[in-house]
């Protein structure tokens, strides 16, 4: 995998963890270069330890650079970049609410302007696979929608050398990170945390036939587990379940999935899945 270069965008602080930590850890410890770009210091992330509270607001975001950069170690990631530099652009919080006016909010960014920079990365790293979100940014959070549209803007435009400085790269595949509706039927009714009656509960999930990947990074759980308790204002965690802000309880996955949006898949497994994130091409 020593060819292999992979490039994940993420829109918060945690998210890198909670959606893809244990393929980044594989692959990481598989020789695969892993570059995290993070577009955001999560300012609006609501504490849960309450001798944490006092953070909530701007000061949130430089305390959550630093757990950042310890589930960075946890999973083996040594590149990690915040797109346009820490603080460039703010977190816009949930859809609706008042940060979503702030003049620096990432929802707000201009997209050219925010793809720019991730080009730069991209014809820096030149990595031959992307992932992100899909277009409804996972859970519909504008933060993860303006990720996706960055990030496919910056692939559709990392080739074309009339786009930014640096010598222009296209990569081979892209991806958005996804979760079956089947396996998030584990977490029903089940664990510490607040249960759900039903998966439509949950407020995310797609259908099983939607998902083209299957990465089975289950060895490097415990590195994932490292990495979300580093997210300690964010996130509650006792395995096999872990909890957000809401209480809502959600399994713990050393099996992640994605859905292939661009460039061919590898060979399908015994699932009809393909089995990793496609092999590296020159």
């Amino acid at each position: 995998m020593a060819d292999l270069r992979i490039l994940f965008v993420h829109a918060h602080p945690d998210d890198e963890s909670i959606e893809t930590g244990a393929t980044m850890a594989k692959y990481a410890a598989e020789g695969a270069h892993v570059c995290l770009v993070t577009c955001t210091r999560g300012e609006e992330g609501e504490v849960i330890p309450e001798e944490l509270r006092h953070l909530e607001g701007d000061a949130l975001g430089e305390y959550r650079v630093g757990e950042l950069a310890r589930a960075c170690a946890a999973l083996g990631v040594t590149d990690h970049r915040f797109l346009g530099g820490p603080g460039r652009w703010r977190d816009s919080g949930m859809m609706g609410v008042a940060s979503n006016d702030h003049p620096r909010c990432f929802w707000r960014a201009d997209v050219d302007e925010a793809a720019a920079e991730l080009v730069a990365i991209v014809r820096e790293v030149r990595p031959q696979v992307v992932v992100t979100y899909d277009a409804d940014g996972f859970y519909g959070h504008p933060d993860h929608i303006q990720a996706h549209r960055v990030a496919w803007r910056a692939f559709e435009r990392a080739g074309d050398p009339s786009f930014g400085a640096g010598a222009p790269w296209r990569p081979s595949r892209f991806y958005a990170t996804a979760v079956p509706l089947s396996v998030l039927e584990d977490g029903v009714g089940r664990g510490p945390f607040t249960r759900v009656e039903s998966v439509s509960d949950y407020g995310f999930g797609v259908p099983d036939e939607q998902v083209t990947t299957r990465v089975d990074a289950r060895d490097h759980l415990p590195a994932k587990v490292a990495a979300m308790r580093a997210h300690r204002t964010q996130l509650t965690v006792d395995p096999p379940y872990f909890a957000l802000s809401n209480d809502i309880g959600q399994p713990l996955q050393g099996v992640e999935y994605y859905t292939l949006l661009a460039g061919e898949p590898g060979p399908p497994g015994e699932d009809g899945r393909e089995s990793g994130l496609g092999q590296p091409v020159a």
